[in-house]
């Protein structure tokens, strides 16, 4: 004997209101529920992000970095300590903000330019988008063999080493193309497609004013270059957006030079190359202003050697003149002081110069240097006031002997400047040395291949959300049977979770009568009819002070899954002893005779009609206790039909033979059939669906069967994602699951 145990499973649904109660947006579980209804639509839109993530890893060109380190000495630095003194002639002191300016100008990186030829750009013309990627990853000695037949693009192993190329001026910074021939020999053609010249491999081409001398071609015939003759200003440009230069450190005097770009060799060599010449360029400058200086000092010389020989000409011949004189203790040393004196004068006179270089003369460093000069011009008057006492030979022997000292003591200073000066030139280092040669490290700067690939999911998630939250911004539907409580005022009598057993049968039906194919009756358990069986007791109750013992099930628009609830809902209410009868009063698209395996011929039609009678359209299914009237032929006038007194009084006639009359009616914004059978029926119950229309559209249904004089009592839910409930909270009302289970 079998035995029937009822056992709760999990519970299916949870709140769907926000946790707050009366707060309005999405709560945790509102916010989950709407990702796991639309994870396939975010695991598409992720999964296509990845897939461009691993396209972008595969067609980008890496890009690498070569990086040296220059150091910025101060003048005078560097074993040249024994010319400090020379400063004042040589100029001021670097900067390494003026040393950086001098790294990226035109006179370092034109010299590197025109030495590496890097205004001569030549690219094989690869096919778009994944011509690079195969190119770079071929490994071969000769060209590979190209893809699809597209024999004109270079796919690897090609090579065009142009050393020369002249075009005309309004041909600069203009690409043109060169097309490989047989054994070696080529074409050139202009931006138009016209030929320029013709030519081979390591044989100079000149036709009218272009110029080219290609050293080395290695290319199958028809493989096309994009070859381009850059202007010096486009040159530097391009070499200064790759170059970067900063300091390391605040005031360490350490430049860190880099350069960027795709073929690692060529970085390092263009990059040590600008800085042995910015090298170069600052010792040759240094040397330029020693024998700048130098040269002024040996044509200030002979005319400072001739005053000196004339002083000590005249102080010897006055001498001879008078015999010998020597000079007192006193007068030797008025000849020191005034030698000094004029010594710190002409001192003073060289540092009131260079601070007029940099500043006015009411800058109080000037200003106190010429205060200093004033206080040793009045010592000057005080040493001549003491010199005019003197008698007239000793005053002349001052004069004379001053003189021959102060051209002695000058000539000899520049003489030693100019010594100095020649060693400097000699020995110039520079001010800037190079401490690390450029180099460059193998692997590719920018994002690693695993980093591009967590962007990209990571965008792709990002893409997908606001995808969703776009969607969901646009459907003002109805997605929970509170809001037709809270906004219609109605009831919601039932909530009918979403059967995928009945998606099966619907398919299964489609297009042809399958008998017995009824959800009540092939998956009794189902939650669906378990939620139909709650919605049995409220439809007792509630046709218990009515007149009439039918029901009209409609909705606002089809689709909505009506006359599922009315078929299934018919074989509940027939299982429990009830004699049902149903009635298709869908004169247009009725197909409730499908699922019972029915045929459509007689039934309502034919009997409005006057052509069948009552015992011919009642058609007896396999459940006990359950009939059916299908709607018949499809008539020309169905409205005209139901609004017949012969149709009335079909009704009353069930009535009085059926326990329950259920009436399956078509939507009533579609047509006003509905509102015209509701005047008939006992109550009037809609059908809603769980994220098909806004909340308008069935308050627009509710208005028009009131409007008619129908009044409806309240809702069925139908087709609610219980899968998408469970994870909210928040609702007021729980759909539980139950699964039978046998046993003997």
């Amino acid at each position: 004997m079998d035995t029937e145990k009822l056992k709760p499973a999990a519970l299916l649904g949870q709140q769907v209101a926000d946790s707050d109660e009366g707060g309005e947006g999405l709560a945790v579980g509102e916010i989950v529920a709407v990702i796991m209804e639309h994870r396939w639509l975010i695991a598409i839109i992720t999964a296509v992000f990845l897939v461009l993530g691993l396209a972008w890893t595969f067609v980008s060109r890496p890009v690498y970095k070569a990086d040296g380190l220059v150091q910025v000495e101060e003048k005078g630095g560097g074993g040249m300590a024994m010319l400090k003194d020379l400063q004042p002639l040589l100029g001021d002191n670097t900067t390494v903000a003026a040393e950086q300016e001098i790294l990226t100008s035109r006179m370092v990186l034109g010299r590197v330019i025109e030495k590496l030829k890097l205004d001569i750009d030549v690219r094989p013309k690869t096919f778009p988008l994944i011509g690079g990627a195969v190119a770079r990853r071929y490994k071969g000695d000769v060209p590979n063999e190209p893809l699809l037949g597209l024999s004109s693009y270079a796919w690897g192993g090609d090579l065009a080493q142009v050393d020369a190329l002249k075009v005309p001026r309004d041909a600069f910074d203009k690409p043109l193309t060169l097309v490989a021939g047989e054994s070696g020999s080529f074409a050139l053609f202009d931006q138009d497609g016209d030929e320029v010249l013709k030519g081979r491999s390591g044989e100079r081409a000149v036709s009218g004013k272009y110029e080219i001398f290609i050293a080395r071609l290695v290319a199958r015939p028809g493989t096309r270059f994009i070859v381009t003759k850059l202007s010096q200003e486009m040159a530097v440009m391009a070499v200064r957006e790759k170059l970067a230069v900063k300091e390391r450190g605040k005031k360490s005097g350490i430049l860190e030079v880099s350069l960027s770009g795709n073929d690692i060799d060529k970085i390092v060599v263009v990059l040590d190359d600008i800085l042995n010449t910015y090298v170069r360029q600052n010792v040759d400058q240094r040397s330029a202003e020693a024998e700048k200086t130098l040269k002024f000092l040996e044509t200030q010389l002979p005319a400072l050697k001739k005053e000196m020989d004339a002083a000590e000409a005249a102080y010897n011949n006055y001498r001879q003149a008078r015999g010998s004189l020597d000079l007192n203790i006193e007068t030797q040393s008025v000849l020191q002081s005034l030698v000094e004196v004029d010594n710190q004068i002409v001192a003073l006179k060289q540092e009131r110069d260079e601070l007029r270089q940099s500043f006015t003369a009411e800058h109080p460093r000037v200003q106190a240097v010429d205060q200093r000069l004033d206080r040793l011009r009045d010592r000057r008057r005080q040493f001549d006031a003491d010199v005019n006492k003197l008698p007239d030979t000793q005053q002349k022997v001052l004069q004379l002997a001053r003189d021959v000292e102060v051209t002695t003591t000058l000539y000899t200073n520049l003489v030693n400047t100019s010594q100095q000066l020649k060693v400097s030139k000699a020995g110039t280092v520079g001010d800037v040395r190079i401490v690390d040669a450029a180099a460059a490290a193998s692997e590719p700067i920018g994002m690693k291949k695993s980093a591009v690939l967590a962007v990209a999911l990571l965008l792709g998630l990002i893409a997908s959300l606001v995808v969703v939250w776009v969607k969901r911004s646009l459907r003002v539907v109805v997605e929970d049977p509170e809001t037709i409580e809270a906004k219609l005022g109605l009831p919601v009598y039932a909530t009918i979770p979403h059967s995928n057993d009945e998606v099966s049968i619907s398919r299964r039906v489609k297009g042809k009568a399958a008998s017995g194919e009824l959800l009540a009756v092939a998956k009794p358990e189902d939650d669906a009819i378990e939620s139909l069986r709650g919605l049995r007791t409220t439809i007792h109750f509630a046709l218990m002070d009515s007149t009439h013992n039918s029901l009209l099930i409609t909705g606002s628009s089809p689709g909505l899954g009506k006359s599922f609830i009315s078929k299934n809902l018919s074989a509940v209410l027939a299982q429990c002893g009830q004699r049902v009868v149903i009635v298709d009063a869908d004169l247009r698209k009725g197909h409730v005779n499908k699922e019972f395996g029915l045929r459509r011929e007689v039934g309502v039609s034919e009997f409005v009609s006057g052509t069948a009678s009552l015992e011919e359209i009642i058609k007896p299914t396999s459940i006990p206790n359950l009939w059916v009237v299908t709607t018949g032929q499809i008539p020309p006038n169905p409205s005209e039909l139901l609004m017949h007194l012969r149709f009335e009084g079909l009704l009353e006639k069930l009535g009085e033979q059926f326990d329950t009359l259920i009436v399956d009616a078509p939507p009533i914004l579609a047509v006003s059939d509905a509102a015209i059978i509701g005047r008939l029926t006992g109550a009037t119950l809609m059908v809603a669906r769980a994220g098909h229309h806004p909340i308008s559209e069935l308050e627009q249904a509710v208005k028009r069967l009131n409007h008619a004089g129908v009044q409806v009592r309240g809702f069925v839910f139908n087709d609610l994602d219980t899968n998408r409930q469970k994870y909210r909270y928040g609702y007021k009302g729980y759909v539980y699951k139950y699964s039978y289970s046998s046993k003997n």
